[in-house]
Formats: structure tokens, sequence, C-alpha cells
């Protein structure tokens, strides 16, 4: 696939303004920074911005504040998200132009986007790096670790991979710019006492049925713990019910009271799984994906769901 639209795009557009989905994690701000770093450094004499709502992953770089008229003369890009409910600022509505560069397997309700959609990628981060590369755009050692944050942490620490020789060529460019994970690894693997104590409590609570494990996450578990969202509760505890034998697929389900929705996160091993979530109106990854629901009771249908899966799959 040809990439030279994107840059030539990007020539043509004095303001260019970044967007990515909403309640982000480390490859949505790492591709969104890392891309704004790397336009910066091919093109310094561009207004480059990048919008969105923060959370606790947002230390890695701040949101800027843009105001409307910005967006009459500028090409929005939109990363790792391609569907409209799920973009961090409706706000891109208002560009010019709008590209999409994404590596989930939904396709893109945005009518008059240019969409670069590629599932072979195990993170946006490595295919937006892909695509600077390709494009010989400069890649500084602060945008090296911003890409190589996304790569790592979506991958599961190398963990998940599809191409797993494209993907370490990828970082390892990354790591010959300038990256260093090494700060990245301890914050990842360096935690509160009360966060270590809490992942106690949601362990003791995991339920296992017909090879399918899952937490129940209800309004008094969420309230117990007010110093973290719900969002870190939901992504942030899924994997505690990783790597159970005889165990293929998990799930974990949070109550947000912001949204007064259900956040689910699946994970699996050996068996596809998103159709399942785009069946609830959800979507992401072949072994890792989620929904926002309704109530509990479709909770209870998607477990079913699950259980269905693992029984086919023997």
């Amino acid at each position: 696939m040809s990439y030279k639209l994107i840059k030539k795009k990007i020539k043509q557009y004095q303001t260019i303004i970044i967007h990515r989905h909403t309640r982000p994690d480390l490859d949505a701000l790492g591709s969104q920074l890392g891309l704004k770093e790397a336009i910066l450094a091919t093109y310094p004499d561009k207004e480059v911005y990048a919008v969105g709502d923060e959370n606790n992953y947002s230390r890695i770089g701040e949101m800027d504040v843009v105001p409307d008229f910005k967006y009459e003369t500028a090409l929005v890009i939109i990363v790792d998200v391609a569907i409209m409910k799920l973009i961090s600022d409706d706000r891109y509505n208002l560009a010019r132009e709008i590209i999409i560069i994404d590596h989930h397997a939904n396709p893109t309700d945005i009518p008059r986007a240019i969409a670069y959609i590629d599932t072979s990628y195990e993170a946006a981060a490595a295919y937006i790096a892909d695509i600077l590369y390709d494009l010989k755009f400069k890649i500084t050692p602060k945008g090296a670790d911003l890409l190589l944050s996304g790569i790592i942490t979506d991958s599961g620490r190398f963990q998940y991979l599809k191409d797993g020789e494209r993907l370490f060529k990828i970082a390892s460019k990354l790591m010959g710019a300038g990256a260093n994970p090494m700060g990245l690894y301890e914050w990842l693997y360096t935690e509160e006492l009360e966060t270590r104590m809490m992942k106690y409590d949601f362990q003791s609570r995991i339920e296992i049925e017909d090879g399918v494990a899952f937490l129940r996450n209800l309004p008094e578990n969420v309230t117990k713990y007010s110093h973290l969202d719900a969002f870190t509760m939901s992504r942030g505890m899924v994997n505690l019910m990783a790597g159970i034998e005889g165990v293929p697929i998990w799930a974990n389900f949070t109550y947000d009271p912001e949204q007064d929705l259900i956040m689910g996160e699946f994970r699996s091993r050996g068996i596809k799984i998103v159709e399942i979530a785009k069946k609830y109106g959800g979507g992401g990854h072949d072994n890792a994906c989620g929904a926002l629901l309704e109530n509990w009771e479709l909770v209870d249908a998607i477990i079913k769901d699950f259980k269905e899966l693992v029984k086919e799959s023997k």
C-alpha cells in the first residue's frame, strides 16, 4: 500500500490536529503524540496539535487546547480508532479533510475520511511508525519513545504477535532512533500498595464457568476504590485472569458511574472473540476487544456466548 497521500496532505496543510479514542491507552496516546512529534520534527514550521480527554496515562504528554476556528483550515488525523462514537472530541468533523490510521477490525463510519486500516499490526503505534519510516519522516528520541510505548503495551509486552518479525524490526528501528523503554517498564511494573491490595480483592472475586473467567465489578466494588476510575479498573484488571490453565477466555465487567454503563473488556487465547464484541456494539482485535453495555442482563448473555465459543473450540 502506498502512503504518499498522507505525506502530500500533511505538506499541504499548515494546521494539523490529531485525535484518537476516548479513555486513551498508551497505544492511543503514543500513536497520537509520536505522530505529532514526527510531523513537527520534519516540518517545524507547521502547527500540530493533539487533543482529547486525559487520564493517568497522560503523563507521557499533555493535550493541547485548540479553539474551534483552527479546524476551519485544518487537516485532522485520527489514530487508533475509526468509529465516530469512540473518538475523543467530536470537532474533528469541523476539519477540511480527515485521515484515519487504525489497526482495529471495525470499518470506519466517517464517510468523508481517507482511511488507512490494517488489522495485521499489533499496535496502531507500530503501523504509524512503519508509515513514518516509509515516508522518510524524522523520528526523534522523544518520538521514538512515544511510539515504542504504544507498541510495548498494545502487544502485551511483545506477547501478542501477528507478524513478530516485522514488529521487532520496527521496535529495533525505534531503539536505534533513541527510544529507551526502561523508564516505561519501571512505571508499568511499579504500583501503589493500595492498588496491589485492590488486585488481591479483585482476584478473590474471579468466577470461572465452563472455561470462561470473569469479574463483575458492581457499583459497590467501584466506589470502594474511589482513587481509580472505572476505565483503570476495567482494562487494568482484566488480565488478572490471564494465564489460567483451561481458561481460554476471560472478561472484566465494570460499572462506570460517569456513563451509567458497564464497561466490558474481553481477552482470549487461541479463540477469536471479536465477533462477540461486535454483536453487542463493541469491537477491537481478534483476541482483545470490548463493548459498552446497558445492563447486567447483557453481561450474562455475553458470558453465555463465550461459553459456547469455548465449547465449540474443543
